[in-house]
């Protein structure tokens, strides 16, 4: 990374353990750049909302700013003492997820870290609605964090769709490549593309395009579809020079295959790309990125195309005053 740019890592004042900031500080290290820790916070009974401002609710406003702001330094100091740059800021502000987007409108990092948790015993990721409001809103790359060590050599996916399916711009293959690469350079590992395929839709659009009935030549379908989604990942996988053994392209619904390959490789990090759909191009995750998502057992990022533009909007903060 460049030199100025930092990672920002969001500490939740309401838990002990803070995965999003060790995995922000290993990250830091690798990536030889700065780290802060933000917290965001905001109390309806002292915002002044709910009753007329005073000059004591601001100041009871200011000594809760003030003991998070104490709580991150003691969490910043350690980092410190291992070399790295770390500043730390807390915000008033609401809903927290637009408290968020805020302070990386103001900051620009270059990634944004957050916690989230899985549940072993189900399989599945459990996402609260801050989260899926930053997967759809933060205009950083937006890691989510899971309660889990990450690997001495990081094992990266980078799920990618060469055949710019779901209205997902070409260039956004680029930019996950892009960063998976960055990533095992300075981390160490390795990492893989995974691309699916599934011809069953192609399939049933064929049986139902006819008036009379007809045998449709299923397997002819599905051959030619991984001919043709292979030549492109293939060509995709070789501007990045990724060898044959860590290609894969693999057929049927991406929410089970994704999962699946994750495990078997037992990876550290999926990289993904958010979409433009529907008539207004208001940027979502997709329907099928969503089932997979809260079914992956590592950490996620979530990558925006070049030219996102979040709806958040700067000027909109709470304020403790």
């Amino acid at each position: 990374m460049s030199e100025g740019q930092r990672i920002l890592a969001v500490v939740d004042p309401t838990a002990e353990e803070q995965p999003a900031v060790a995995r922000a500080a290993t990250l830091a290290q690798a990536l030889k750049c700065g780290l802060e820790l933000f917290i965001c916070h905001y109390d309806p009974y002292l915002s002044g909302e709910r009753f007329f401002d005073s000059p004591g609710l601001q100041k009871a406003r200011r000594e809760v700013m003030d003991a998070m702001l104490t709580r991150l330094g003691r969490l910043a100091e350690p980092l410190a003492e291992q070399g790295l740059a770390v500043t730390t800021e807390v915000a008033w502000d609401t809903p927290l997820h637009e408290g968020i987007v805020r302070r990386v409108l103001a900051t620009k990092p270059s990634l944004v870290l957050k916690d989230t948790h899985y549940h072993q015993a189900l399989r599945r990721s459990v996402f609260s609605n801050t989260d899926w409001n930053l997967i759809r809103t933060c205009p950083a790359p937006l890691w989510l964090v899971k309660p889990r060590s990450l690997s001495d050599a990081m094992r990266v996916i980078a799920a990618v769709d060469p055949m710019h399916e779901h209205d997902k711009p070409a260039t956004l293959d680029h930019v996950i490549l892009r960063q998976g690469e960055t990533l095992v350079r300075a981390a160490g590992g390795e990492l893989h593309a995974f691309h699916g395929y599934d011809p069953m839709p192609a399939i049933a659009g064929t049986a139902t395009a006819v008036a009379t009935p007809i045998s449709v030549p299923a397997e002819d379908i599905g051959e030619a579809l991984a001919r043709t989604h292979g030549a492109a990942l293939t060509e995709l996988a070789s501007t990045f020079h990724l060898p044959e053994d860590r290609v894969h392209l693999l057929r049927g619904p991406a929410r089970e295959l994704l999962p699946e390959l994750a495990r078997e490789l037992q990876a550290d990090l999926v990289i993904m790309g958010a979409v433009a759909r529907g008539r207004l191009k208001r940027f979502f995750i997709g329907s099928t990125a969503e089932q997979v998502l809260d079914r992956l057992p590592c950490d996620v990022l979530v990558m925006k195309p070049d030219g996102f533009a979040t709806p958040v909007r700067l000027e909109d903060a709470a304020t403790t005053d």
